[in-house]
């Protein structure tokens, strides 16, 4: 806890914003420099509440508590501590994780949540800004080698701990740089790519040996790979996108949303994209399908690259403001939220069904839609078209940012013969173990689409069963994923 009476004295704050104006001429973070000083009286607010739901919230097990009142004292290194306790990449989940623990936090039952993702993004900032963070490589090495195919968040929380047991960890990527989707799929106006280089440079010092443009299942087999190493995990994601097979899906201009991303990333670094393959939302009628983060992220990309409009399509209804009665604390609140792209401008719409695209010389010009009505009396919902809504909008660029289904079943999966579930994600045991002997799976390819917090959580949870499979018994902490 922080202060006995903080909750009460001091209201909820963040650091403010940059202007829009100004933050869409760029690829920076959004957020202004803070004092310390305001976060440890944010800190102050944790309250003694008895039961720590936000322990329960958060999927890594953060011990919340215990460094929001280290911060509150000022003693930053032992809140530091702490963080690491339970969090390989603090850094990460700071900026980009819903905080589902501020939603179960005690004090959010009828007032503000603690700012807990301010106070963990500006521990592990003043760590790195003190020099307190250095490369801790295993004092002794096991002998024992594990390849790690996916170097995303759980592939990196994998390869972190079991490089910290004494294992030879090599990650392979099949892209041309190491981080996943953190890298190439999160905008850098979100998360700025120097800090997810900066912790592949500390793990890199570590120990850990990282191979890039190395597509396993298409240029390295994944069964030599296996003979290669006493250990393998994969953690490939959830790549397969969410289709809309309407009439003129082909039509060009109708794009994944990780068709889209990526590209400004890799042009942000540097990199060169042929005219012919450039997706570019510059003086078009953009329309977004989705509205969960992956939308969020096109639309802020969209409004920096100059687009005439930018309008997201939601097929569900739009959130309350506030809880229903059928939606108690701590879970998760399903309430209207607005990123820091909805401030910047665009139109959101709900209950949008999208019947068919149009388009003149192969290329897209129009969204045809209707709009549904939701029907939740029979237990499972369901929707009716909303007879005369049919409507028509200009699309010069359609983005389809409608979440994801599984790995890809081919390549890797199909070149051990691993087993998958009904929904097409890879099958395990309680160790995290495939039907494989020795193949270990973790994050979104195990899971299924799911968090960042979850991806790291998965990762340490799974270096434990590796670890065990590897040496009989294992002292790697971990959480029940």
């Amino acid at each position: 806890m922080g202060k006995t009476s903080g909750f009460q004295e001091f209201e909820r704050q963040l650091p403010p914003r940059r202007p829009v104006d100004e933050r869409i001429q760029d690829w920076v973070e959004l957020y202004q420099d803070w004092p310390i000083d305001n976060v440890e009286t944010q800190a102050s607010r944790c309250m003694d509440c008895g039961i720590p739901f936000c322990h329960t919230g958060c999927p890594l097990g953060n011990l919340i508590p215990e460094w929001n009142d280290l911060v509150y004292n000022g003693r930053w290194q032992s809140a530091l501590e702490r963080l690491l306790a339970t969090n390989n990449f603090p850094e990460f989940t700071g900026r980009i994780c819903p905080a589902p623990c501020e939603v179960s936090c005690t004090l959010a039952i009828n007032a503000d949540a603690i700012a807990i993702e301010l106070i963990e993004k500006t521990i592990i900032e003043k760590a790195f800004d003190e020099g307190w963070i250095q490369p801790e490589p295993p004092s002794q090495r096991t002998g024992k080698t594990v390849a790690v195919i996916g170097s995303g968040p759980a592939g990196l929380a994998a390869a972190q701990q079991l490089n910290r047991a004494g294992h030879h960890v090599t990650v392979y990527e099949r892209d041309e740089v190491i981080g996943g989707l953190l890298r190439l799929g999160i905008p850098g106006f979100k998360l700025e790519k120097e800090i997810v280089q900066r912790r592949v440079d500390l793990m890199a010092a570590e120990g850990i040996e990282f191979v890039t443009n190395a597509h396993i299942g298409v240029d390295l087999d994944a069964q030599d790979l296996r003979q290669q190493h006493d250990a393998l995990v994969i953690a490939t994601g959830s790549t397969v996108p969410r289709d809309l097979p309407v009439p003129g899906r082909e039509l060009d201009g109708v794009h994944f949303a990780m068709e889209y991303l990526p590209q400004q990333n890799r042009v942000n670094a540097g990199g060169a994209i042929p005219d012919i393959g450039r997706i570019d939302a510059a003086d078009k009628h953009v329309i977004i399908l989705g509205g969960g983060d992956t939308g969020a992220d096109c639309l802020g990309t969209a409004h920096r690259q100059g687009a005439a409009s930018v309008t997201q399509y939601e097929l569900l209804s739009e959130p309350p403001p506030e809880r229903r009665e059928s939606n108690p604390w701590p879970q998760w609140s399903n309430i209207l939220r607005l990123s820091a792209a909805h401030e910047e401008g665009g139109v959101r719409d709900y209950d949008i069904s999208t019947t068919s695209f149009t388009g003149a010389d192969g290329k897209v010009t129009t969204l045809n839609a209707q709009r549904v009505a939701w029907d939740f009396s029979g237990g499972r919902p369901s929707m009716d078209a909303i007879e005369g809504s049919d409507f028509s909008v200009p699309a010069d660029l359609v983005l389809l940012a409608m979440g994801f289904l599984h790995p890809e079943p081919d390549s890797v999966v199909a070149q051990l013969g691993i087993d998958l579930t009904d929904r097409g994600n890879i099958a395990t045991d309680d160790n995290k173990m495939t039907n494989v002997d020795g193949v270990f799976a973790a994050g979104d390819a195990r899971r299924g689409q799911s968090l960042v917090v979850w991806a790291i959580a998965e990762g340490r949870t799974t270096a434990h069963g590796v670890d065990t499979y590897l040496m009989g018994a294992s002292e790697l902490p971990w959480v029940e994923v």
